[in-house]
């Protein structure tokens, strides 16, 4: 498996790309202040297609229903936030963490425990055939859209910061918003975590291995399905702290917001290479930054620039940044 020390031309594409619109943005605060926000936002998209990037790894599993575990995260916290009202309202930033930390966790919770049930009912009877796997997660999705619904009604909710999350910091004339910083320090922390577990414990060498050959771990006499159903149980649980952080960026929340977001995750997991972390997190730094800049200097095209961003590594690399399959 390809380590991300051997090849170094990847990690620069997010400087590269930074330095590029330099000149075009003109202004160094303005320069400032959408890089960190685009940071913050592949910091988040990260935290979401982490654990579908290896779901399909090791499972060789289309999940396009991991929308639902985004929009289900993200309306379990409108719930615990709503009842920590005394908490998020204070200006103390510890009080605030305590709120929102426990809605994050809650989030994991319900979502791991609902993509328990999606992998046994839905995902499991269609292993291997990936045109069911389409059609049958994108009906699971739409299904959990509509619980969400009848659980949170329909209409849009608002999820708005924590008193001491909201407003900006200054580094001379550059406006950096405190909760970018804080998606930024969430985001890191993700990526540390996972680059520990797959790298320095027997579960990430066991997951790494069945990405690469799930024949040879199944021949040493391990259980690869127990393995499935935890990486899928663990992504969908990153899937909705996700969708947490993805509410609190956009302050609201709808049933729809994951099937809005699955776009950017896919085109992710695609640059980054499928079944790579640090892929996913170069190809998440990548949209964050190129939605950002290309929403400031040329709006009418920020809908395709991810599109075209994905074009252009792929004629680079096939396979994406760091692939670690051959499928």
């Amino acid at each position: 498996m390809k380590t991300l020390s051997i090849d170094w031309k990847p990690l620069a594409l997010v400087p590269l790309l930074a330095m590029l619109v330099l000149p075009f943005i003109g202004s160094t605060s303005t320069w400032v202040t959408l890089t960190v926000a685009g940071l913050a936002m592949g910091m988040i998209i990260f935290v979401i297609a982490s654990g579908l990037t290896l779901v399909f790894g090791l499972m060789d599993v289309l999940n396009f229903g991991h929308g639902v575990f985004i929009a289900l995260g993200a309306f379990v916290a409108t719930t615990v936030l709503g009842l920590m009202g005394d908490w998020t309202g204070s200006d103390q930033l510890w009080r605030n963490l305590v709120a929102v930390f426990p809605a994050m966790l809650v989030a994991m919770a319900v979502a791991g425990a609902v993509g328990l049930a999606f992998e046994r009912f839905i995902v499991r009877p269609v292993y291997g055939q990936h045109l069911k796997q389409i059609l049958i997660t994108m009906g699971g999705m739409i299904i959990g859209e509509e619980l969400i619904k009848v659980v949170w009604g329909p209409a849009q909710i608002a999820l708005p910061l924590p008193e001491a999350m909201r407003g900006s910091i200054y580094l001379g004339d550059a406006a950096i918003e405190k909760y970018r910083l804080m998606a930024v320090v969430v985001g890191l922390a993700v990526f540390a975590t996972l680059a520990w577990v797959l790298g320095r414990t027997k579960i990430g060498l066991l997951i790494r291995a069945g990405v690469q050959d799930r024949e040879m771990v199944e021949s040493l006499g391990y259980r690869i399905k127990r393995l499935f159903v935890g990486v899928f149980v663990v992504g969908s649980a990153l899937a909705g702290l996700g969708g947490v952080m993805w509410g609190l960026y956009q302050q609201t929340v709808t049933p729809q917001m994951g099937a809005q977001v699955n776009v950017l995750i896919f085109i992710v997991i695609i640059i980054g290479g499928l079944g790579s972390t640090g892929g996913a997190l170069i190809g998440a730094l990548l949209v964050g930054l190129m939605a950002n800049y290309t929403g400031f200097l040329a709006p009418k095209v920020a809908l395709f620039s991810n599109i075209a961003l994905m074009v252009a590594i792929l004629l680079w690399r096939p396979q994406g940044v760091y692939p670690v399959t051959s499928r």
